[in-house]
């Protein structure tokens, strides 16, 4: 009979190993189900995307309308994405002005959106009478249903939504800035100015519009001093000087009348210079910004040379126009 305890204390025992090993078993799998689940968290990490760029057609007040769109590599990561217009000029084309003014290497580094427009023909309704002017295409409303596309469809910042362009496409951004202010955040213009006989006199966005206007002195399509168009095309029309335009933005934005003015540095001796005018203290801190390029075309300084000097000036060398213009626009937003 007193063998009996002893059994007893030795099942106990072995209920105590057994107990002790079925909780180590039992942590042990908890332990290796958390480093699973980690593992998991960190293997369904979205890798960033290249770069993209398609071209979406779409049909707009009964037009058939295109536009090339630019994503930056990692766009998918980026969250709510800056946008940028880059506006041909006339008898331009969206891949034409993708070498003119190439703003990728720009968006892939600060995660920037950017949509390369077609016009009808080619040409812009800037308010000069060019053909989409004479077939009363409504440009403006284009641009306005371009921001809603990408909007909807891709992660674009719509607080962050600027225009640039050059020629007619520069034209027709001053128009946008005028126009659609509800959309625009702020403008670049490059051989160009604004519209004399109905876009400016009507220009009253409500709102301040940055805006920089960059001009060659002997550009030999839009005058720098303004008048009558009569070189280059057969648009024609009546454009403000460089300084009418400058002045028109100064006064829109509330800006000093009196500028800081530089003289940048000439780095390429190619034969131009550029004087910087800077018109701060605007409303909600709006800026207007001259660039005078002495001796420049044409031209998108930096830019490609597409076409000959003879034809259309000199391309400055001095600055990167592309740079300034996103260096200036960055800072700004819809208010």
């Amino acid at each position: 009979m007193a063998i009996i305890p002893y059994i007893a204390k030795g099942v106990l025992a072995e209920n105590n190993i057994l107990e002790k090993m079925r909780q180590l078993i039992l942590l042990t799998t908890i332990l290796i189900t958390l480093v699973s689940c980690k593992k998991d968290d960190n293997s369904t990490t979205i890798a960033d995307k290249p770069s993209e760029q398609k071209t979406i057609n779409l049909t707009i007040d009964g037009n058939p309308r295109s536009f090339i769109v630019y994503l930056p590599t990692g766009y998918n990561n980026a969250g709510k994405m800056p946008m940028i217009f880059a506006i041909h000029g006339g008898s331009g084309t969206p891949e034409g002005m993708i070498n003119i003014a190439n703003f990728k290497t720009i968006a892939d580094r600060d995660k920037v959106v950017l949509v390369y427009p077609a016009g009808i023909q080619n040409n812009w309704n800037d308010g000069r009478p060019t053909t989409p002017n004479q077939l009363g295409i409504n440009d403006v409303s284009f641009f306005n249903q371009m921001c809603d596309y990408m909007i909807a469809n891709y992660s674009v910042d719509g607080t962050k939504i600027y225009a640039t362009g050059i020629s007619n496409g520069g034209f027709m951004s001053s128009r946008l800035g005028c126009e659609l202010s509800n959309r625009i955040a702020a403008i670049a213009v490059d051989a160009a100015t604004i519209e004399a006989t109905t876009i400016a006199p009507s220009c009253n966005p409500g709102r301040p519009v940055p805006a920089i206007y960059i001009h060659g002195t002997t550009d030999p399509l839009v005058p720098f001093t303004g008048g009558q168009m009569t070189a280059g095309g057969t648009a024609g029309g009546t454009v403000l000087s460089h300084f009418q335009a400058i002045d028109k933005w100064v006064t829109i934005n509330g800006c000093n009348t009196t500028p800081t003015i530089t003289d940048l540095p000439d780095i390429a001796n190619d034969g131009t210079s550029i004087k910087q005018r800077v018109y701060s203290g605007g409303t909600n801190g709006s800026e207007v910004v001259s660039y005078v390029v002495l001796n420049g075309g044409h031209t998108w300084p930096q830019g490609y040379q597409y076409l000959n000097e003879v034809i259309i000036g000199k391309t400055s060398q001095d600055m990167n126009a592309c740079e300034v213009i996103w260096t200036f626009f960055k800072r700004f937003k819809r208010q």
